[in-house]
């Protein structure tokens, strides 16, 4: 069965964005390298400025081999709207699932493996099937912590920039409740960046 990992850049005070959805310097290691992580890069952060994803050589081998365990992409509906769903061309992944109570809008991209679903342990079960035995990757944000709250989140991936936004977006939404994780077992420096990764404690 597909490993359920829980993933986004973050700030270290727990931010993921600020209140109007700005993410500030938050992506900016992306684009700040030397090493594009695939050939074919695209540019699918907020500033929509373009040259493609360069990160640095530390970070490189981590966010490539996470990106290529991807099968499925998990997200809300208002990130959704927020980027569009990426235009149908998910940064990674083959198929993106959106927990909505809404459907897919009339006419979008109607080539694009995306699948609208209105329940969240539904959703896991449609990304997993999707997946078959790559990764689910779910945004972090209130979906993420609603599902880290249900037993559904195997793994918290982190990517710690230091910044401190003072209030935003959490990392973990409206999570309420203690929430146990195993001792981190990648622990990596980038440039700007600390990628951090946990399994959830069962």
């Amino acid at each position: 069965m597909s490993t359920v990992i829980m993933h986004n850049v973050v700030s270290v005070d727990g931010f993921i964005a600020d209140e109007n959805d700005g993410v500030g310097p938050l992506h900016d290691w992306y684009f700040n390298g030397d090493t594009p992580i695939r050939s074919t890069d695209q540019d699918y952060d907020h500033s929509g400025s373009g040259g493609g994803f360069r990160v640095s050589k530390a970070s490189a081998p981590y966010v490539r081999s996470m990106w290529e365990s991807i099968g499925t992409i998990v997200m809300g509906r208002h990130f959704f709207d927020l980027m569009n769903g990426w235009e149908g061309n998910p940064p990674t992944g083959d198929h993106v699932v959106v927990v909505s109570h809404r459907p897919k809008p009339e006419g979008w991209h109607p080539e694009a493996s995306y699948h609208f679903v209105d329940d969240l342990t539904a959703a896991i079960g449609r990304a997993r099937e999707l997946a078959g035995e790559r990764v689910v990757a779910v945004s972090a944000g209130e979906v993420g912590g609603q599902m880290l709250a249900a037993g559904l989140v195997d793994e918290v991936a982190m990517d710690v920039v230091p910044v401190v936004f003072g209030s935003g977006k959490r990392y973990f939404g409206s999570v309420e409740g203690q929430h146990l994780l195993e001792d981190p077992h990648v622990v990596l420096q980038g440039e700007g960046v600390l990628h951090l990764r946990f399994r959830v404690r069962r």
